[in-house]
């Protein structure tokens, strides 16, 4: 059954020139094992009787089964990549062809209405069944062979000895696509799995040597120069000790794309992506998000989606997810117009896309935001627009309320009024005993948009996480940037430490948390371990091609509003799990809707003020803000 409902779609296809080729190939094969066939039956002695009937058939079994191979497509299949889905196929055209020459056998010659020639024995037909699909799928399968394991032996080029980790479908293709390469061929030595049930056997016909743990020693062992992987294969952790491992060894390791960085790539640019040199996203790596699909199509399939902050790291990536589940309609908006410019070049080239409205505007501008959300009525708003450096807005405190606080109330308090059915804010770790201006901005927006969810329709729900890596300003395109000058690269703490994930991770996880939401919720991301900035600057270094030696690293002190380290929860707040592995819930105190519309307020007062009486009344109004736990002055 699974055979017949598996099988090769039937019609016409454009007769090239290579496949006219192969079809001439095919019906030299046929009469050969056609013939092959009678004389295996009658006990490989040949007789004149047998061979007339030979003669007399040979020509309409041709072109039977030639007809059959082409419209099935066999003639068009490439021999150097024929794969186990192919010879499926070759067994269907295989058994076509004998069911219809049966059919006609027993029809036609077997009653004498075809010129009195005898029928063809039962056992020619099965033995012609059988000895078609042996032939041809032995020349096909050696075809490969030859030129996946045997070519690059003889070639110009010296192959290069390599390992792969991962014996599983992603390995095998690897695998494969390296041996049959005419550029950069590479001899594949073996696998390496850590599992222990896979070792010592053999996948695709290569052995699978040992665990990752391995990779050092088999590398010396078996003098190999490259170690290959598909990206997301092992964790950040793993992934920085191979990387030490075979460079203690002398081998390169070296990455392919994985399936989540070609997405959105044109097809044009995927053909050409190659192996590549490790990213200090491999180094951080962190296991693929996997999303309950059907809960967010529910959340944005069908609606239009509002998100603030569309040209920023975080926005423009939720952008992206958000289109690959079929909105009615997507509102991008943001301040930056150069930023909304990139995603409108960016989007525009997409093939299918719903409408899509780049809009220039200020989430703190009442006027414009209440145009847009009377006119487009959006069902659902993903509010990424804030002010986050932290040590810019120590020294404007004032942009920082502005934006952060204040915005957030009239975007929140328009869903309401407008109807929005859910409504995800966008917060950080550093709103969690902030010790900056700006995170003491994000905790109250946290509070102003947790206390509203209780007294609106709409469904409110605050989405916390730390660092994305990569993210416009953040200290990775830093550290590259001095690198790339030739050093120093400034640290300020030998001991600061930050959570990190991908920002495609990141913007999954936003969309999966905001499908899990009834309302009322602060859902935090799980980050991992935190990381030391100075390893990252180490990694980069390492990674440029570069030594300490080379590239100097400075420290040079926490600047005005940092912390050696962050934190997710507050003390009193309680960590529960949600379906989603990767997504928990922090259950915290109720907030009242009146004393933070007084908290904000008081604010709004002291708006002109100078940056340390804004601070100051910061201060005083948030008994968690506390500058002083860094050690630095409220001025």
């Amino acid at each position: 059954m699974n055979l017949f409902l598996s099988s090769p779609r039937v019609g016409m296809r454009p007769l090239s020139g290579k496949a006219a080729g192969l079809l001439a190939i095919h019906a030299i094969v046929f009469a050969a094992v056609y013939f092959f066939a009678f004389f295996t039956r009658y006990d490989f002695t040949f007789d004149w009787k047998w061979f007339a009937v030979y003669a007399a058939t040979v020509g309409g079994l041709v072109v039977l089964k030639s007809i059959v191979f082409y419209c099935l497509g066999l003639c068009h299949v490439s021999w150097r990549r024929v794969a186990f889905g192919d010879l499926l196929n070759l067994l269907w055209g295989a058994t076509l062809s004998m069911l219809v020459l049966a059919a006609i056998d027993g029809l036609f010659l077997t009653s004498g209405r075809f010129g009195g020639v005898r029928h063809v024995p039962r056992g020619v037909i099965l033995l012609d069944w059988a000895t078609t699909i042996l032939v041809i799928g032995g020349i096909r399968a050696v075809w490969r062979s030859i030129h996946e394991e045997l070519r690059p032996l003889f070639s110009r080029r010296p192959a290069r000895t390599a390992l792969i980790v991962g014996a599983n479908q992603a390995g095998e293709l690897l695998a494969r696509n390296l041996m049959a390469a005419s550029r950069d061929p590479h001899l594949i030595v073996g696998f390496l799995d850590d599992d222990p049930s896979l070792h010592h056997t053999r996948f695709s016909g290569i052995e699978v040597l040992g665990s990752v743990e391995q990779a050092g020693v088999e590398v010396a062992r078996r003098r190999i120069d490259d170690v290959l992987m598909q990206s997301g294969t092992v964790t950040g952790r793993a992934f920085r000790r191979l990387l030490a491992d075979c460079s203690a060894a002398g081998a390169t390791v070296k990455v392919m794309p994985g399936i989540d960085e070609l997405l959105g790539v044109t097809a044009e640019d995927r053909t050409h992506m190659r192996l590549r040199p490790v990213a200090i996203e491999d180094v951080l790596r962190r296991e693929p998000v996997r999303l309950d699909d059907s809960a967010v199509a529910g959340l944005v399939a069908g609606r239009t989606v509002l998100v603030t902050g569309a040209g920023g790291s975080i926005g423009s990536e939720i952008c992206r997810q958000v289109l690959r589940f079929h909105p009615r309609r997507i509102l991008l908006v943001d301040h930056s117009e150069n930023g909304l410019f990139a995603m409108e070049q960016e989007l525009s080239r997409l093939e299918q896309r719903p409408p899509l409205e780049f809009l220039v505007a200020d989430v703190t501008d009442e006027e414009r935001m209440e145009g847009i959300m009377a006119t487009w009525r959006p069902d659902v708003v993903f509010h990424a627009a804030a002010h986050k450096h932290v040590p810019l807005m120590e020294g404007n405190p004032a942009e920082a309320i502005k934006n952060n606080c204040l915005g957030t109330r009239l975007l929140a308090r328009l869903a309401d009024q407008h109807g929005t059915g859910t409504f995800i804010s966008i917060s950080t770790d550093k709103a969690v005993h902030p010790t900056s201006v700006m995170g003491c901005s994000k905790l109250i927006a946290e509070r102003y948009v947790q206390a509203l969810s209780k007294e609106s329709a709409t469904k409110f729900i605050v989405v916390r996480f730390g660092n994305v890596l990569g993210s416009n300003g953040s200290v990775v395109p830093t550290f590259q940037e001095q690198i790339r000058r030739g050093g120093p690269v400034t640290v300020t703490h030998p001991e600061i430490e930050r959570y990190f994930m991908l920002i495609p991770e990141a913007a999954q996880l936003v969309l999966q948390a905001a499908a899990m939401g009834d309302g009322g919720e602060i859902f935090v991301l799980d980050m991992g371990e935190s990381v030391k900035i100075v390893d990252l600057a180490r990694d980069l270094i390492a990674l440029s091609g570069f030594s300490e030696d080379d590239v100097e690293i400075v420290y040079t002190g926490l600047r005005p509003g940092e912390k050696l380290s962050e934190e997710l929860y507050f003390d009193d707040e309680r960590r529960t799990g949600t379906p989603h592995p990767k997504v928990f819930c922090a259950l915290h105190r109720p907030t009242d809707l009146g004393a933070v519309e007084g908290l904000l307020e008081a604010l709004r007062e002291v708006l002109d003020e100078p940056a340390d009486v804004i601070r100051q009344r910061l201060h005083e109004l948030v008994p968690e803000y506390g500058p002083r736990r860094s050690g630095l002055s409220l001025s």
